[in-house]
């Protein structure tokens, strides 16, 4: 039997008044985790929500801060998320990841309350997880996505715009690393199914990105905030979950992955998505793609993410550790030629000129 690729979900500012409804057939103890200010902005939502039913809130628990197998096992010994029935992930990635991959451990069923649009965290079965240090530690593997995800585009329109900004990023790039990892392989239905919602990456973030992220600055929830707020996390998502993961990550994520060990990227509090979408002009120079390149790199003048090191606080002296790293990673074991360092090396050197 094949488990469930798909979660269903609700958007809206009042996404949350299905929680009874959508949660009861499974249980009725509840310990939601998540960040502090995710947890402050959803928790009364959330009370009211359960408020005259079966269900019951065994407490709200912070997840530590970083996405790491520390936090899981801390969170696993609390007596209340032990006898929970269900886990709540509320926030952005590293809190979802965390809590999404202590239930997939312990066998509890989980729902994901996305406070923020940074990533597909709250939609995919695969779980990040890093160092206490922020350095990347592994990919956890799992088929068990969320059962429901709750969108409550209210709660994210009044978040901080950044997250919606590095969101975008990220998001991008699943449409150009699964197009060129899948490139000249045979493709069974499910992987051509990811391949092809994976392009609902790109033009509808074009079509809809730079108004979205005006609203979202504005804290107005609009029709273009929300098809951005489905982008990031359902589309994504959905090809994720559709895609292996020689499939769904690529040169972009393996740009990522090597800044992670450059100091000032934690020291500059650089996002996730807004790295990664640094990595996708890495991978469109690499490619050979310049067509790609000059509309990509505009989309993000146009946006204000990275288009050189300066952006990330960084300098040509820390390439060489950046590629190291990213090629230390899963990210292009599986890919239509070999990347060596000289191809990245010189297409970051391009990139500084081509800005």
């Amino acid at each position: 039997m094949k488990t469930q690729l798909f979660p269903s979900y609700t958007i809206g500012p009042d996404a949350y008044n299905e929680i009874a409804k959508i949660c009861m057939p499974f249980g009725s103890k509840i310990a939601v985790i998540g960040g502090k200010r995710a947890i402050n902005a959803a928790k009364n939502k959330i009370k009211n929500a359960v408020v005259d039913s079966q269900l019951s809130i065994t407490g709200f628990f912070l997840f530590g801060g970083e996405a790491s197998v520390e936090n899981i096992e801390r969170l696993k010994s609390i007596p209340e998320v032990e006898e929970s029935d269900m886990i709540f992930a509320v926030g952005g990635g590293k809190a979802i990841d965390t809590a999404k991959v202590l239930a997939q451990r312990t066998n509890k069923t989980f729902f994901t309350f996305p406070t923020i649009a940074s990533t597909c965290a709250a939609c995919t079965s695969l779980g990040i997880l890093y160092h206490p240090d922020g350095s990347l530690r592994e990919y956890s593997f799992s088929s068990i996505p969320s059962k429901h995800i709750f969108i409550d585009s209210g709660i994210i329109a009044n978040a901080p715009d950044k997250y919606l900004w590095a969101g975008i990023g990220d998001s991008m790039a699943k449409y150009f690393e699964s197009s060129v990892s899948s490139r000249g392989d045979e493709l069974i239905h499910s992987q051509e199914m990811g391949v092809t919602i994976a392009s609902m990456c790109n033009g509808p973030f074009l079509k809809y990105g730079v108004k979205a992220l005006e609203d979202c600055k504005k804290n107005i929830v609009s029709s273009e905030l929300e098809e951005i707020l489905l982008g990031v996390i359902v589309s994504t998502g959905f090809a994720s979950n559709l895609l292996n993961i020689d499939l769904t990550t690529g040169l972009a994520h393996a740009v990522y992955n090597g800044f992670t060990v450059i100091p000032q990227i934690e020291k500059h509090h650089h996002l996730h998505g807004e790295i990664v979408s640094y990595g996708i002009l890495v991978l469109l120079a690499v490619d050979k793609q310049e067509d790609e390149l000059r509309r990509i790199h505009k989309f993000n003048s146009d946006l204000g993410l990275p288009t050189k090191l300066s952006h990330l606080h960084c300098s040509i002296e820390d390439v060489d550790k950046v590629i190291d790293k990213a090629l230390k990673g899963i990210d292009v074991k599986h890919y239509p030629y070999v990347v060596t360092p000289d191809m990245i090396k010189n297409s970051i050197e391009y990139l500084e000129s081509y800005n």
